[in-house]
């Protein structure tokens, strides 16, 4: 049905013909209440399908005009429609009189256009009616445009920020694995480069679009975990803490693994002795409720955001990737560890995956 009415061609001609249908029935219907014979029917008939037929023409005739200039287009529309009204006027009193006053002719032809006012202004309706929904239409194509001309413009952006992450990580794993070659460890960076082929792989196959199950995205992250894990060997711990109900939650694709970069990064990395990761996820409410906490030296925040610098590119791209998906639907903050460290908190809706997508 939506495709019908999409079909302009269609819609025109059941407009169209449900107008002229309409004349009809009213014509007729004004006819009972001055008491006109019952082979009245015929010469309203015949007036309708003629009135159908002649003003076919007036369709392509304002596709024509329709990109002119507005008084052009007026003059026009004015001229023609009085031209139509005209013939449609001699057409109908020649069926009123032939068949309605049984082969009457009038004294003079001027007769014959006698009524042509009202003609007129049938004609103007129907012109007003057809400009009208062409302009209509016109502006929804408009707004259909601009809603996929946005829809594309915000996909790229999401495709761009998502794919920021890929380099920055890429960039400093490579430089591991190459450190460990140039200090022979061969067997650690296989190890590296094994989890890193993983890491890469469940990256590029999933879509930066759409989103995924927090269990997928844990295994991401798991996967960067190790891989940082064959760096920092027993300095680097991870502590998981999943609620059960929020496994299945739907979230932006490797929306953790900036997160988590950043506390190897600030936490792990910076102190001789490693540092600890906690990781945590729970339903509250109608929200999902994730946590990144490390017991590092921490950051100077302000307003629940690193001040200066300090916080990479990570938590500006995951903040404009959140709000790009969730209007202002979500919160990222930042907060101090307590006794020491850094915890990055993020809310976002409750969402997950619906069974005909499971099926599909």
């Amino acid at each position: 049905m939506q495709k019908f009415f999409e079909d302009r061609h269609r819609l025109f001609w059941l407009l169209h013909t449900l107008g002229w249908v309409g004349f009809a029935l009213i014509s007729y219907l004004g006819s009972l209440f001055q008491e006109m014979r019952s082979a009245y029917w015929i010469v309203v008939a015949l007036d309708a399908y003629a009135g159908w037929l002649l003003t076919i023409p007036l369709r392509y005739a304002f596709q024509r005009v329709w990109h002119w200039e507005p008084w052009k287009m007026l003059l026009s529309v004015l001229a023609v429609a009085i031209m139509i009204a005209a013939v449609w006027t001699v057409f109908r009193n020649f069926n009123y009189w032939e068949i309605y006053r049984h082969g009457f002719r009038p004294d003079s032809w001027t007769q014959y256009f006698r009524q042509t006012t009202v003609g007129f202004y049938v004609l103007l309706s129907w012109s007003g009616l057809y400009f009208g929904i062409k302009y209509y239409q016109t502006l929804q194509q408009e707004k259909q445009k601009s809603l996929t001309a946005s829809n594309k413009a915000h996909e790229a952006q999401l495709k761009m920020l998502r794919y920021q992450l890929n380099p920055h990580f890429l960039f400093n794993t490579l430089n591991a694995i190459s450190t460990l070659v140039l200090l022979k460890e061969s067997d650690t960076a296989n190890k590296m480069l094994v989890r890193l082929s993983d890491f890469l792989r469940y990256s590029l196959y999933k879509d930066p679009i759409k989103k995924v199950p927090l269990q997928q995205e844990l295994y991401a992250a798991n996967l960067y975990l190790e891989i940082e894990k064959v760096r920092f060997s027993e300095r680097l711990t991870i502590i998981y803490d999943i609620d059960e109900a929020a496994d299945q939650a739907l979230v932006p694709s490797l929306i953790l693994q900036p997160l988590v970069e950043n506390a190897i990064k600030y936490a792990v990395a910076s102190q001789t002795s490693g540092g600890k990761i906690m990781i945590t996820a729970q339903k509250f409410g109608h929200d999902l409720l994730m946590e990144v906490a490390d017991d590092g030296p921490g950051m100077v925040i302000s307003d629940g955001l690193p001040k200066g610098e300090s916080g990479g590119v990570g938590l500006v791209n995951t903040k404009e990737r959140l709000a790009a998906l969730y209007d202002r639907n979500f919160s990222l903050v930042l907060t101090h560890n307590h006794p020491r460290g850094l915890k990055v908190n993020i809310r976002i809706p409750f969402e997950v995956e619906s069974s005909d997508e499971t099926n599909a």
